[in-house]
Parts: structure tokens; sequence; C-alpha cells
């Protein structure tokens, strides 16, 4: 029940007068393209990051721990992303974020599936791993993340919080790569 209110909350927190995604829709798709990480999923990124706003008072939009851009990426990440994929200085244009935090989806689905992908990029891959391995706490924050942003047509019943270890068949289960990438045309 925690959980579900903890989502609601994150849900609500996102303000009613937020630029829709649509509007960086051939963003998306080009970075879906590339990267093969399905347009939903990076729809609901943003969504849960920034409400498709690019803007807050005036101002890029940053979040209080210091993200940036539409898909809220830590400068540490952006940095990194920008190096690897040759893209322009400002994190907050709107093609380059999508584009950098598309990628850290793959890079995080790649290292931990579906839909850890989605804790790792709210917690970070070391927070996430340490969780995994049973030596940390998954943050509340977290929790609500992966309830917001995962496939809505899973039962609320799926294990979206189990560790692997405690998972056993359900761990087979896991979408296979040739059933969740594909090319639009």
């Amino acid at each position: 029940m925690r959980i579900a209110f903890a989502a609601l909350a994150l849900v609500m927190a996102v303000p009613a007068r937020a630029e829709p995604v649509d509007r960086w829709q051939p963003y998306i798709v080009e970075a879906s393209a590339r990267y093969g990480i399905p347009v939903e999923w990076i729809e609901r990124v943003m969504r849960a990051e920034s409400g498709g706003r690019t803007t807050l008072d005036g101002r890029p939009i940053v979040s209080p721990a210091g993200a940036m851009g539409l898909m809220q990426l830590m400068p540490g990440t952006w940095a990194d992303m920008r190096a690897r994929l040759g893209l322009g200085h400002d994190p907050h244009a709107p093609r380059d974020n999508i584009l950098a935090g598309t990628y850290y989806l793959r890079l995080m689905y790649d290292r931990f599936g579906y839909p850890g992908l989605f804790g790792a990029y709210n917690a970070g891959p070391a927070r996430y791993s340490a969780w995994l391995a049973g030596r940390s706490r998954l943050p509340g924050e977290t929790r609500a993340y992966m309830v917001a942003v995962a496939d809505h047509s899973a039962p609320l019943s799926a294990p979206l919080f189990a560790s692997p270890r405690h998972q056993g068949a359900e761990a087979d289960a896991r979408i296979s790569a040739q059933r969740i990438f594909f090319i639009r045309q």
C-alpha cells in the first residue's frame, strides 16, 4: 500500500501544465531507433523525470540533486554520455538530452534487464547493485519510480522489487530482447 501511495505522489508531482512529451516525439523516435529502447519506455521516463518540461520558472529544469534536462541526467552521467556519443555542450538541449538519457537506459538495460533498468536509472547502478546483492535497501523514491515507469499492463503483484536471488523461476520469465526491441518504419 505504501508503494501505491508513493507512486501516486510521484505522478501527482508532475504539474498539470507540463509540456506534453509528444512535443519531443521526433527525438524520442530517433533515440529509440539508435539504441533499441522502446519509445514507450523513453516516454515514461521523461514523464516521470520532467513531465516533458525543459524549463521551470523560466530557467532550465534542474532537480535539487542536480539532474538536468528532460531525462534528468546527473552531471557525471551527462559528461560520460556526451563524451561517448559526441554530443554538444548543453545538457538541456532536448535532442542531446534525450539521446544521452536513452543511451544510458540502454546501458542499464544491458546490465540489469527489465524492470531493473528503471531502478538503476533512478538510484544509480551502484546503489541498485548493492540492493540486488542484499547489502542495502532500495529507496522508497526508487520503488515508487519503478512503479510509475514500468509496464502498467503487468499485474501489480509482479515482483518488481524482489531481488533475482529470490525470484526463482520468475527470473526466467523476463521478456527476451527479441520480443522487446523492434524497429518502427
